[in-house]
């Protein structure tokens, strides 16, 4: 198919685009376990009465992997958790094979049209960039291939057409429906709010060493820490190898190389370069950083050589290597597979393998970062725990603390609701009420439920909620009062300014389209849902879920 790819020109990246919708829903199963990753133990599950192989597994892997550096133009390791990761991994697999079973399949000409148009994204004035360009460029560094792109390419069409099928119902909107939608979401609203913050309520709560006592023993569960590990490790990061990948490709053809990646690339690949010096000149740092980091993973791919070519293999082995070659090996805090190490975002990497380790088996690497490479050895295991009260009283004082200031807040917020009622029911001003109260009421600029950022409501409430909420209350009333995590809130809605009719006419047709696809949307998500809930109950993610009794 590769072959072909160049005689397309349709234009099908929106099959791209359209799985950004899906990419992220929650489907309410759990992350699979860090420990010994989706293979370990139980093997790979099933889908649709079919095992699921390691191949399988791997090529959906491959192509998330590929999904992910088209939207955001980088790979998922340091950016998406471990179980995220595995969550999209296995939607994936289950949409290609749900296509597959239901016999949706497509051509090899639309699949090379959909892959040639992805490199013609990249590529500058409507030309593709060359499939070897890349394959050398962006799929080898990753281990990745031209086949994997291929896959990628196909089975996002048979997707799309998948979503298209089964949101099919979403597309039934008429234009009435869309005009009188369009009122709803764009009329004007002028609001003003109240916020009862645990915050404010935090000086009237007691606290006695009896009572933490019991508050501390009544949720003894919840302050459990669970296993955890610490590890040594060596790491080689690219930064320190820039000066030498500098000196190197100037010895050679570095300029050719920049100006190779500006004529294929162009000056919009970077769109904060405004001049093409500036371009080239991050070309030439591209370049650099990825000579700098070749060179960190042929030392990291040496000194793991050396590690473990010492006997018995045991963890002290890191230790003593890197003292012989003059490296610093650095340990980490003790964390669980959820977190990871606080220290450094970058050693996210780390989790999966280092839940490997056993004391016979301690060492692992070069483990390959974003930026960095790590050989890494256990430190120590730790298993779950619960912490004396003695040492975390801070800690459980605060918290309860904040639970005790959010009850008074609500209990407070639950007790104003029918006075408020009552005041604006004889005529009385929403402000005045709330002053007379003791609280600070605040006027919210004006906002429509299409508003998309209202800073007022700050880390109160969700802006989703809020305009969920503001959909239901008329003009001149006010919500009740409504419970959020640190506290609650109640809104006024004093109007409401129905859109001008010109503006109507002019955006409606693009409305109605965006409204069919989103319902579109609506109701595929409906159906993944129901469809990941019982078919990814047999696979290692679900399984996970159940043993941890989240599910």
């Amino acid at each position: 198919m590769i072959g072909t790819i160049r005689r397309h020109s349709k234009w099908l990246w929106w099959v791209i685009a359209a799985l950004t919708i899906i990419s992220f829903i929650g489907w309410n199963i759990a992350p699979v376990s860090r420990n010994g990753g989706v293979g370990g133990g139980g093997g790979y599950g099933t889908l649709y009465g079919q095992k699921v192989t390691a191949q399988d597994y791997a090529s959906a892997r491959n192509e998330f992997y590929l999904f992910y550096w088209f939207h955001n133009n980088e790979w998922p390791d340091s950016t998406v958790k471990n179980q995220d990761m595995d969550e999209q991994i296995y939607l994936r697999l289950m949409l290609t094979k749900k296509a597959a079973a239901l016999g949706v399949s497509v051509s090899d000409e639309a699949a090379a049209a959909a892959a040639d148009e992805m490199l013609r994204s990249l590529g500058r004035n409507g030309q593709s960039i060359p499939i070897d360009t890349f394959v050398s460029k962006v799929l080898q560094p990753k281990g990745l291939t031209a086949e994997d792109f291929e896959r990628f390419a196909r089975d996002d069409v048979v997707i799309q057409q998948l979503i298209q099928t089964m949101g099919l119902t979403g597309s039934l909107v008429t234009p009435q429906e869309a005009a009188a939608a369009y009122q709803r979401e764009h009329q004007e609203v002028s609001a003003q709010i109240v916020f009862f913050p645990a915050s404010n309520f935090v000086s009237q709560v007691a606290i006695t060493p009896a009572v933490i006592s019991q508050f501390y023993s009544n949720n003894m569960a919840y302050y459990r820490l669970p296993d955890r590990v610490r590890i040594n490790y060596v790491e080689f990061n690219l930064t320190n190898y820039l000066a030498q990948a500098e000196s190197e490709l100037a010895k050679s053809n570095l300029n050719a190389m920049v100006d190779a990646d500006y004529k294929y690339f162009g000056p919009d690949y970077f769109p904060d370069a405004k001049t093409p010096e500036a371009a080239k000149s991050k070309f030439r740092d591209a370049e650099i950083h990825k000579r700098a980091l070749a060179d960190a993973r042929a030392q990291a791919n040496e000194f793991a050589t050396a590690v473990f070519n010492v006997t018995p293999a045991q963890s002290d082995n890191l230790a003593t290597v890197a003292k012989q070659k003059g490296l610093t090996v650095q340990l980490t805090p003790p964390f669980s597979s959820a977190y990871g190490p606080d220290s450094s975002p970058a050693l996210q990497v780390l989790i999966k393998s280092a839940f490997a380790l056993t004391p016979d088996d301690p060492l692992a690497g070069p483990i390959h970062g974003a930026s960095s490479d790590f050989v890494i050895a256990l430190n120590k295991q730790l298993p779950s725990e619960i912490p004396p009260l003695d040492q975390i009283r801070d800690r459980v004082m605060q918290d309860y603390r904040t639970m005790q200031a959010t009850v008074i807040a609500q209990r407070a917020g639950t007790n104003f609701a029918p006075a408020l009622a009552g005041q604006l029911m004889s005529g009385h001003n929403f402000a005045a009420a709330c002053i007379a109260a003791g609280l600070q009421p605040e006027s919210l600029p004006a906002f429509s439920l299409a508003t998309r950022d209202l800073p007022e409501l700050g880390d109160h409430v969700e802006l989703s909620q809020f305009l969920r909420l503001v959909a239901s209350i008329p003009a001149g009333h006010a919500s009740p009062f409504m419970e959020t995590e640190d506290g609650g809130f109640i809104v006024y809605v004093q109007s409401r300014t129905p859109v001008n009719q010109a503006a109507v006419s002019t955006d409606l047709p693009q409305f109605t389209a965006s409204l069919r696809r989103a319902r579109e949307n609506e109701a595929f998500n409906e159906w993944v849902q129901t469809e990941a809930g019982r078919e990814l109950r047999n696979t290692p993610v679900y399984k996970q879920q159940a043993a941890t009794g989240t599910k």
